[in-house]
């Protein structure tokens, strides 16, 4: 190993020596450059925190190997977060000669094996048995995706307690941060200027890093937006557009009318995914398309709803299901078209081949997002892409967005706004002012969230940090532009070829007289999406400028925020757009100026 640390993660993976397209027996330029980085310090915990699709399992077995080989450790102890990866650990160990019993439990391990591949969950249920096994010879525990140790308080205790005497210990992840501040075991966190304690990774090869290496696919986020109707536990009718300025609360409504299988919003972007995946085929004769929905019935009702659009059954994944992790493997070995999961497939479990994803899911940390996105990328030859559709919503589009931003996991609440949610004690304010100050809710809870009415509509295509597009109807000929772009294109090559797709589509619609422009007739990059953030501070203000009335007139809060509902209409301020609440802004103003 002569090539430093430093130069080799700079090497392209066509560097003479360095993994061959379609091999996994040469390392790529990053795996060459963690394997130079951990043989030259020896250290006893190593955290490599490498994007989704780069290649972590060749690179933690390469490394386990040349321990066992060199006698630093006698056996090896996999963790994964569920049951299918740790078998799938055990397939791969066994392609580069290590033997590891995926299926044990208790006991003397048998001869054949040097080491056993276990799941988190089975360590918490006995950290004393894998105590004693790495206490009895020296172990290399390798802790697959790291961060599930810090899911419970239970799985990280049982981590230290197991693998605390362990020889050697390597941390992978592709997601090195959490949505929490439960500290990961066996991880380093070094303090920052600002205080706050952040984890510290021994190598990093980021999502940026990769894509320029040709290491994984570029990735096309297709939004869609639409109008929605649902009624809310209080009883109230609302209407609101997905993108447009509205509460959380509201945003979460819309998103789940959205993702409603009974509405028209699901059946219209699964029709224009299957189409999508069709253009990718004829590139990547192979390509398959993942749906990762909610729960259980909504993934039973989309693989349906597939069946009638295509014509074809597709795979479905139910993590409870003891046939799962065989049905992914023989999705994976196929030539099918769709498959429909829960949450099985958004971590870690490797099919390479899908190329199609539809975000069916209102789980929205950054996690899971981009776990979720990381099951589409992995690149098999140079030029594939991968297309991902979404709902309009301000979350998922900034994690999209961010794509290559690099995230650690920080074990201090931050104290300066900008880093995770600054305004959470100004909702709470808010949450309770709202109760005050609107109507009497005490019947909400009679009434139970239900979905009425969705529609799709076409809205922005998001690639490297750029929107491109204007709102387009499901099957018009501007949509249908967005779904032909080829499955195989180089990085430039998608940036170059959606300029033209939007310049075509902004020609086309100045042709078209006034009249018929029945959606915004703008580019996506003068559509922004209002954030969370920016309603929390228009209903602050809306609450500043009641507050100062009350002052002024002498009224109670409630009062005049009843009277700002009688006479502007909509739901409590707390479910008002962000249209409704600066029509109310106007409205206190007007009245303000009035008594002066």
């Amino acid at each position: 190993m002569t090539t430093t640390a430093a130069s080799s993660h700079h090497l392209s993976p066509a560097f003479p020596g360095r993994a061959p397209w379609g091999t996994a027996s040469k390392l790529r330029a990053w795996q060459q450059g963690a394997m130079e980085r951990y043989v030259q310090e020896q250290p006893r915990d190593f955290l490599a925190v490498a994007t989704p699709g780069a290649g972590k399992t060749t690179f933690a077995l390469t490394l386990a190997s040349w321990l066992l080989h060199h006698h630093v450790v006698q056996q090896v102890t996999v963790v994964a977060p569920t049951e299918h990866l740790k078998k799938q650990w055990a397939e791969a160990a066994a392609r580069i000669g290590i033997k590891l019993d995926p299926e044990y439990s208790a006991g003397p391990l048998g001869k054949d094996y040097q080491g056993v591949a276990v799941t988190y969950a089975g360590v918490g249920v006995r950290p004393m048995l894998h105590r004693n096994r790495v206490e009895q010879r020296k172990t290399l525990v390798i802790l697959d995706e790291i961060h599930h140790a810090g899911d419970s308080k239970s799985w990280g205790e049982a981590c230290l307690e197991a693998f605390e005497p362990a020889t050697r210990r390597l941390a992978l992840t592709g997601t090195p941060f959490r949505s929490d501040t439960n500290p990961i075991p066996f991880v380093t966190y070094e303090e920052g200027n600002d205080g706050i304690r952040r984890s510290a990774a021994d190598y990093t090869y980021g999502y940026g890093s990769a894509l320029s290496d040709g290491v994984v696919r570029p990735v096309i986020f297709l939004s869609y937006s639409g109008n929605m109707r649902w009624r809310t536990k209080a009883g109230d009718e609302i209407a609101a557009r997905l993108g447009e300025p509205m509460t959380k609360d509201a945003i979460s409504q819309a998103w789940r009318t959205a993702l409603d299988p009974r509405g028209e919003w699901m059946p219209s972007v699964l029709r224009a995914a299957d189409q999508r995946l069709t253009e990718v085929r004829k590139g990547i004769p192979d390509a398959g398309a993942l749906v990762i929905a909610s729960d259980q019935d909504s993934a039973r009702a989309y693989a349906k709803l597939i069946r009638e659009i295509t014509g074809d059954r597709a795979t479905l994944v139910l993590s409870d299901d003891a046939g799962a992790s065989n049905r992914i493997d023989e999705f994976s070995s196929s030539n099918d078209r769709w498959m429909v999961a829960v949450r099985m497939v958004s971590e870690g479990v490797d099919v390479p081949r899908l190329a199609v994803g539809v975000y069916a899911t209102t789980i929205s940390t950054p996690l899971f997002f981009a776990q979720a996105v990381g099951r589409f990328v992995r690149s098999r030859r140079r030029g594939e892409t991968a297309s991902v559709f979404l709902p309009t919503v301000p979350d998922l589009l900034t994690f999209a967005n961010e794509m290559e931003v690099e995230r650690d996991h920080a074990l201090d609440k931050p104290k300066k706004e900008g880093e995770e949610d600054p305004y959470a004690e100004s909702e709470k304010e808010m949450e309770e002012a709202n109760k005050e100050q609107d109507e009497d809710t005490g019947e909400q809870e009679q009434f139970a969230f239900e979905a009425l009415e969705s529609e799709a509509v076409f809205d922005r295509v998001l690639y490297d940090g750029a929107e491109f597009g204007m709102q387009a109807h499901p099957g018009s000929e501007e949509e249908q532009d967005y779904l032909g772009i080829p499955g195989l294109l180089e990085p430039d090559q998608v940036q170059l070829l959606l300029q033209k797709r939007q310049a075509r589509q902004i020609a086309h619609s100045r042709k078209k007289p006034d009249e018929e422009a029945d959606l915004l007739e703008l580019p996506a990059e003068r559509r922004p999406v209002v954030s969370h953030k920016e309603m929390m501070e228009l209903r602050k203000q809306l609450n500043t400028m009641v507050g100062a009335y009350v002052h002024q007139s002498g009224k109670p809060h409630g009062v005049i925020h009843t009277e700002l509902r009688r006479v502007c209409g909509g739901p409590p301020s707390a479910e008002a757009t962000a249209g409704q609440l600066r029509q109310r802004i106007a409205k206190v103003q007007e009245w303000a100026t009035r008594m002066r």
